[in-house]
C-alpha cells in the first residue's frame, strides 16, 4: 500500500495481528464503519501449540470461559499512534468479565444489527474509544479499550507516545485486544477506511529480530515495538 498513511505503532513490547490489511483486504470482510484496512493487535504465549491468548487450558477456555486477567494483553497501555487533537473519547462502557464463545457471538449479531439497522450507539461496536484528528480528513481511531482506562478527553492536544488507555475487552469483541484503524472521518458510522502503515517495528524471522521500516505486518508476523528511549 505505497499511498499508506504512516504512524507510530500504538503498543509496546511482543504482538499478533490476526486481522490486517497486509493478508487481505477488506481485513475485517467489510467497509462498513471505516474498517477497510483496520488491524487488530493480541498478546499470545509463542511456546504454546496453536500460541493461544489466554494462559487457561483450551478445553476450560472452550467449556468455561476465561476471565479477563487470564488474557495477557488485557490492561496493557495503549499511546497515540500520532500528533493530533482528541475529537472523541468514549469511556464507561462496560466490559464483560470473561470471554465466553458463544455468548460473545451472539453478542456481536445483536450489536451489529442494533448498529447497521438502527443506528445506535456506536459503543455497541466500539466499546470505548478515543479517536484522534491526525490532519484533515485524517482520523486514528482505537477501540474496545479497558473500562475506566482512558486518559484522554475532548479538545485535547497529544503528541504520538502519549498513553490514552489500556486494552481492554469492551464492545464486539470476542477476546481482549486493541483494534485500530485510519479513517477519513471521526463519525465511525459513515467513515471509510483509509490504508496506514507503522513507521517502524522488529519482526521475528530466523531466530532474530529485523528492523521494518514503512511496513503493514502480516498474520505470520511475530511484532516486537520497543519503547521509545
Amino acid at each position: 500500500m505505497n499511498d499508506s498513511i504512516l504512524m507510530e505503532f500504538p503498543l509496546r513490547g511482543e504482538w499478533y495481528c490476526p486481522n490486517t490489511p497486509g493478508t487481505k483486504v477488506p481485513s475485517h470482510g467489510t467497509n462498513q464503519l471505516g474498517t477497510r484496512y483496520a488491524y487488530d493487535f493480541i498478546q499470545v504465549d509463542w511456546n504454546r501449540i496453536g500460541y493461544p491468548a489466554y494462559r487457561v487450558s483450551l478445553p476450560r477456555y472452550l467449556l468455561l470461559g476465561v476471565d479477563l486477567s487470564d488474557y495477557y494483553c488485557w490492561g496493557q497501555k495503549v499511546y497515540s499512534p500520532c500528533d493530533g487533537i482528541v475529537v472523541q473519547s468514549m469511556d464507561g462502557y462496560k466490559e464483560r468479565p470473561k470471554t465466553n464463545l458463544l455468548l460473545d457471538f451472539s453478542n456481536a449479531c445483536k450489536n451489529a444489527h442494533y448498529c447497521y439497522l438502527e443506528k445506535e450507539d456506536i459503543q455497541l461496536v466500539a466499546g470505548n474509544y478515543v479517536i484522534i484528528e491526525y490532519d484533515k480528513h485524517i482520523y486514528a481511531a482505537l477501540c474496545h479499550l479497558q473500562t475506566g482506562s482512558i486518559q484522554v478527553s475532548i479538545g485535547q492536544s497529544v503528541k504520538k507516545g502519549d498513553m490514552i488507555g489500556r486494552v481492554g475487552h469492551s464492545g464486539n469483541s470476542f477476546a481482549p485486544h486493541l483494534h485500530f484503524q485510519v479513517m477519513d472521518n471521526k463519525d465511525i458510522t459513515i467513515a471509510r477506511g483509509l490504508p496506514c502503515a507503522f513507521e517502524q517495528y522488529e519482526i521475528f524471522e530466523h531466530g532474530q529480530w529485523i528492523t521494518v521500516a514503512s511496513g503493514v505486518p502480516t498474520r505470520e508476523d511475530r511484532i516486537r515495538f520497543q519503547e521509545s528511549e
